[in-house]
């Protein structure tokens, strides 16, 4: 799992019938960006815990994705 920032919505005219009422969302992650499905209801702005691979698909088996954002974090308001 890796932690990351929403920063943008993805629109597809045609998917997967597996992705029907995804919604997916572009995050921002160390090193790059990836396009995750959305378990959560997050938006833009939002910091994420995005898995991926086979901890992705258990809470959507029948969806193709390979990456999915499964937490959104509240702001920390104290230093570690």
């Amino acid at each position: 799992m890796m932690l990351g920032t929403v920063t943008a919505a993805v629109w597809a005219t045609r998917k997967s019938p597996g992705l029907t009422g995804q919604t997916l969302l572009v995050v921002r992650l160390d090193g790059g960006e990836a396009v995750a499905a959305d378990r959560v209801g997050a938006g833009v702005g939002d910091r994420v815990l995005v898995a991926f691979g086979g901890a992705a698909r258990l809470d959507c088996p029948e969806a193709p994705a390979d990456a999915a954002i499964v937490a959104i974090l509240d702001p920390r308001e104290e230093p570690l």
